[in-house]
């Protein structure tokens, strides 16, 4: 199904209110009403209203596309989005971030403890939605999803624990940036491809065409991320403007900077991480550092090395609506759009 509309709605308005987009944001609502059972309550709070919805969408798509009918794994999919929300529970504990999408985050609303506590019960809901439907696909086809889905979450903790490893040493970020990208964003996103194809009757080879389709977008999300610090504002991004500075994270205009950056300039923009900006000026001296270098446009540049490759593993697709949808978000990522 294509997405289109009037100039002024962005491209992911219109994937949201697509017969997928809207489908799964009715299944979400249904399966976390209001109540009083204060766990669910904040999960709702995580989850409705719901983001881009890209994983579970990417997901959808990727089961019709191989022939498969989206209505019968929409609730398996959503579980794709519950990991997600896990992962930004339990980031926004780590990161101590105080925001997320325009509103408190989880541990700064209900507490640490209970975030904690409901990120991992977002982990353990997104198993049961696999197996919540086990007779509309075949045993086979659910025991694999739920595998590719225990793997994506391993590869999310290995590559929060790098990342958290690389906190505040652009050297060693510099190494290890596209393995931390690659294992904390692309695994979830090769995830839901993987698992739609697979849910949606795929054969081995165009299922493991769509998984690193799916990795190569998930990549180039992550680039778009860490550029929107330097192109966007909070108000759009929903979340601090430096809260990349203030972790210390070595995102790739920080790294592409870095490497191009002289010795006293790297002496100083490594205090900057040491010391989480936080001396006035820091934030500014920074972003002059990386326009200097023409940082961004280099992050860009390998943000759309991986969106050609992404559509390049598209080929083991016939054309169809769905292979369309999937085409437009890996361009969408190159967008100007928030």
């Amino acid at each position: 199904m294509t997405v289109s509309g009037s100039p002024q709605r962005t491209f992911i308005d219109g994937l949201a209110q697509s017969t997928s987009g809207r489908l799964l944001r009715q299944e979400l609502r249904h399966r976390w009403p209001e109540t009083t059972d204060e766990l669910a309550d904040i999960n709702r709070y995580v989850l409705v209203p719901a983001g881009k919805m890209l994983r579970p969408l990417m997901a959808l798509h990727a089961a019709e596309a191989v022939g498969g009918n989206p209505s019968d794994v929409i609730s398996a999919v959503l579980g794709l989005e519950y990991l997600h929300a896990a992962t930004l529970v339990h980031d926004d504990i780590i990161d101590g971030d105080d925001t997320r999408r325009g509103l408190p985050s989880v541990p700064a609303a209900y507490g640490i403890p209970t975030a904690i506590v409901a990120g991992d019960h977002l982990i353990f809901s997104a198993f049961e939605s696999l197996v919540d439907e086990p007779w509309v696909a075949s045993p086979a086809r659910v025991v694999a999803a739920v595998g590719e889905l225990a793997e994506a979450g391993r590869d999310l903790c290995r590559g929060q624990a790098l990342e958290s490893r690389l906190v505040g040493d652009l050297e060693e970020g510099a190494r290890w940036y596209a393995e931390v990208v690659r294992l904390k964003t692309g695994a979830l996103f090769r995830a839901a491809c993987c698992i739609g194809a697979t849910l949606g009757g795929a054969g081995a080879d165009v299922g493991a065409g769509l998984a690193a389709y799916g990795e190569h977008v998930g990549i180039a999300f992550q680039i778009r991320d860490d550029l929107l610090s330097f192109v966007a504002t909070p108000e759009q991004t929903g979340k601090p403007g430096t809260s990349d500075l203030l972790n210390g994270r070595p995102t790739l205009p920080l790294v592409l900077a870095y490497q191009a950056a002289g010795d006293a300039e790297r002496d100083e923009l490594r205090a900057v991480l040491d010391r989480r900006a936080a001396r006035d000026g820091d934030v500014d001296w920074v972003h002059r550092l990386v326009d200097e270098y023409g940082a961004v446009a280099g992050a860009r540049a390998q943000l759309a090395s991986h969106v050609r490759r992404a559509l390049a593993e598209l080929a083991v697709l016939a054309p169809s609506p769905s292979t369309t949808v999937l085409t437009d978000i890996a361009r969408w990522i190159t967008s100007e759009e928030q």
